[in-house]
């Protein structure tokens, strides 16, 4: 169905609700080409940033040795945080092995064997800056990652948007060679996908969103 801008509605709609957080279902056998990963790369960085100051590096990783180091830093993360998960989810009612548990628990312990893994860098430190400082911030890369997240998802790859590996930062820097003025803002295993994906379950958006003022429906 195509609107007034010129797109395909229909296939803007599906791509934007199908592009799930992929981690059981990442095929760990098949290699990535690097000319995709630097397409949807290239496509990222047409995404808004502040002040078009493009501040970012995105540091590609498919050395499987440095992989391995990158994996194990977010297994040492994703143990204790994890609990906490779980212990919640208990507490609420729920099952604490839930199939989102068990698919983090799947990528924490296959994150090595993913073929390519993605760290997103901004050029400056988050030391000491505002909230408002910060928003804007982050806000200067974000929206670039979610864009490639969605090019990799036009070329049947998966992805994840996963930050536990930043608990361990400064061993992440000293393994990727990254300067102390830098920081990192998350990792993305990439990798072709198998089987089908499907709009998530999701509270009805009148429930979500107020009109001129907090609560106001």
């Amino acid at each position: 169905m195509p609107s007034v801008s010129g797109f395909d509605l229909s296939e803007t709609d599906r791509l934007l609700t199908t592009t799930r957080a992929v981690r059981k279902r990442l095929d760990l056998t098949r290699p990535v080409d690097r000319d995709v990963v630097l397409e949807c790369l290239g496509l990222a960085t047409q995404a808004p940033t502040g002040g078009n100051r493009q501040p970012w590096r995105w540091l590609v990783i498919d050395d499987p040795e440095t992989r391995a180091g990158l994996a194990e830093l977010y297994r040492r993360s994703f143990g204790p945080y994890m609990d906490q998960q779980r212990a919640a989810v208990a507490a609420a009612g729920g099952d604490p092995e839930n199939a989102i548990i068990g698919s983090s628990q799947y990528l924490a312990d296959h994150l090595g064997e993913v073929p390519v893994l993605v760290v997103p860098c901004l050029l400056q430190r988050v030391e000491g800056m505002s909230p408002a400082e910060l928003a804007g911030f982050y806000g200067s890369i974000l929206p670039a990652v979610w864009s490639f997240m969605l090019a990799l998802r036009t070329r049947g790859l998966g992805s994840a948007y996963t930050t536990l590996h930043l608990a361990y930062e400064k061993e992440a820097a000293a393994l990727l060679g990254v300067p102390d003025t830098v920081t990192q803002v998350a990792l993305i295993p990439v990798a072709h996908t198998s089987g089908a994906f499907k709009p998530a379950d999701r509270k009805p958006v009148e429930d979500v969103v107020y009109w001129n003022g907090w609560g106001k429906r």
